[in-house]
């Protein structure tokens, strides 16, 4: 591809390496989650939310566990000004959340900001300045020192404003473009910002690392902010944060290794909404937590209504891929993957795995966040197999299908949805299996039995057969009931057969029958042909089985 050679590097790495965060494997802790949809998230939808909408997905946020929300860049616009008012003045804000607003290092923008906090329980007032090299030399046209005295002014500013005003409000900076800005640099502004605060246990500001625009592999991203967290000052008393953006598609892996490497916060929105590529995917970070067995401290139990209530209030779509939460997530079409889920399922259901999840392609338990087996795991196309259609009989409708059976059933669906280009319904599955296996009488049928025993014989039956519209009474023995069933019907239609295989089960209470058996004969060519009865009671069920067997093997020969 032509082109390359324009490009370079646009990073800078921490002028003493920084790895330490190599040495551990996983994070043992959910940091704290900032919600920036209604800020970062908003301003990127083609139509921005109107207020109520904005309220809405307030609640939302709050209802889902955020206590740290950033609602906006109140001095950019009246719209933005009075949805910060209304949160405050209609006390939607609980006590235990806090407000968190954006804002220019800038007099007026910061006055302005600080009017539309006023009131607020808790708010933070979130201050930046870009310290990259391209926005110093090209934008601002400024040396670093004057970049820096940017951001202590603001500091000065915020403080002052804040002593005034007399509320709960914390501080956050952001060193934006910090990918594009000297590590050094960048911690050497910070610094000077928190000289401005003076941090104390009681009220610790927030140093938030933002990767503007994204231009480096995470583990440089990592290596970054080890280097930033060891050399910022008051770090006891410092939120380190992290607001990673998307644009090489590595957002969460930056965040996974920021918190490894030493933040403690992190900013982004739900589904990665955002400028560009978006933001960070808070929704999937915080689940792949939870995969770990690691509490997130924020609850996606609910998950289709969370992406519904979110695709309508921002007109975005999730798409059907997006981790956890897409339609497709959980599901198998693959008959391999199908077979392993339907023995792992199994496998949990024998309580075989100590309580832990433990089922192959599946990273959780798809009830945790609100989707379900029966519809969502495993979905019967031309590419599923045996093990696929028998877990949607059994989870639906409790039909076991017998082991040499399955094969055959298998294909049956695969062929049927191969030739009409379309994924089978549980309720598609269920009809072309009942018409190939039950309602298959047409040749003949039995609709009465009588059974009795003499002479040591252990069966004899006395059954009428309904062929051609015609009523026949017949009488056979055999070894046992179905056995001299069999012989009768043989002697009956003047055909030859082996009965290869039999085997019943108990349906669950979802079905009207409380019984299902399962015969399998065999000709001249010695091929099993399968017929399927049901019935309350267990005779019934496995003459019917038989009856169906036979029908299909007199059609499969005439044919």
């Amino acid at each position: 591809m032509k082109g390359y050679e324009k490009y370079t590097r646009n990073y800078f790495l921490p002028p003493t390496p920084c790895f330490e965060w190599t040495k551990k494997d996983y994070i043992d802790k959910a940091p704290v989650w900032c919600s920036v949809d209604l800020r970062d998230g908003n301003q990127a939808l083609i139509e921005p939310m109107g207020l109520e909408e904005k309220i809405e997905f307030f609640t939302l946020l709050v209802k889902l566990g955020f206590k740290e929300i950033e609602v906006g860049f109140p001095a950019a616009s009246e719209t933005e000004f009075k949805f910060c008012r209304e949160l405050i003045e209609r006390k939607l804000i609980p006590d235990d959340v806090t407000l968190q607003v954006l804002t220019q290092a800038r007099e007026h923008i910061i006055k302005k900001t600080f009017e539309a906090v006023k009131g607020a329980p808790n708010a933070i007032v979130h201050v930046y300045n870009s310290t990259s090299v391209e926005q110093r030399e090209q934008v601002f046209k400024k040396s670093k020192e004057e970049v820096k005295e940017i951001a202590v002014f603001g500091a000065k500013l915020l403080k002052e404003l804040a002593e005034k005003d007399g509320g709960n409000i914390r501080f956050e900076y952001s060193p934006e473009s910090f990918h594009n800005t000297e590590v050094e640099y960048a911690v050497e502004v910070c610094n000077a910002v928190l000289d401005v605060w003076q941090p104390t246990a009681d009220k610790k500001p927030v140093i938030n690392i933002p990767s503007t625009v994204e231009t480096a592999m995470p583990h440089v991203f990592a290596s970054q902010i080890e280097y930033v967290s060891k050399n910022l000052k008051y770090r006891d008393n410092v939120v380190l944060s992290l607001h990673p953006h998307n644009d090489r598609g590595c957002g969460i892996a930056c965040a996974e290794l920021g918190l490894l490497a030493g933040a403690d916060r992190i900013e982004g929105t739900l589904f990665g909404n955002g400028e560009r590529t978006g933001n960070l995917d808070i929704l999937t970070t915080a689940m792949n937590l939870f995969a770990n067995g690691v509490d997130p401290e924020l609850d996606f139990s609910d998950m289709s209504t969370i992406a519904e209530t979110y695709e309508r209030l921002t007109k975005m779509t999730v798409s059907m891929r997006q981790p956890y939460a897409g339609e497709l997530v959980f599901t198998a079409f693959s008959g391999s993957h199908q077979d392993a889920i339907a023995k792992g399922m199994t496998f949990m259901e024998e309580g075989k795995s100590g309580n832990k999840w433990m089922v192959p392609y599946l990273p959780i338990d798809p009830k945790d966040v609100g989707r379900t087996y029966d519809s969502d795991v495993i979905r019967i196309n031309s590419q599923s197999g045996r093990g696929g259609v028998n877990y949607v009989l059994k989870n639906n409708y409790g039909i076991n299908i017998p082991d040499g059976m399955r094969g055959e059933v298998g294909y049956l669906m695969k062929d049927v949805s191969d030739k009409n280009h379309a994924e089978l319904s549980a309720e598609d599955i269920k009809k072309i299996f009942d018409d190939t296996y039950i309602n298959c009488s047409d040749t003949f049928e039995i609709p009465e039995c009588h059974f009795r025993q003499e002479d040591g014989i252990m069966a004899i039956v006395t059954m009428k057969i309904m062929k051609d519209g015609e009523l026949h009474v017949v009488e056979a023995k055999g070894n046992g009931r179905l056995d001299a069933v069999s012989n009768a019907i043989k002697q009956f239609m003047n055909i030859d057969y082996t009965l290869d295989e039999y085997s019943e089960q108990a349906l669950s209470k979802r079905s009207s029958s409380s019984a299902m058996a399962y015969v399998a004969v065999s000709g001249a060519d010695g091929k099993a042909v399968w017929g399927v009865g049901t019935n309350t009671d267990i005779i019934n069920a496995s003459i019917d089985a038989l009856v169906n067997s036979v029908n299909r093997l007199i059609k499969k020969e005439n044919a």
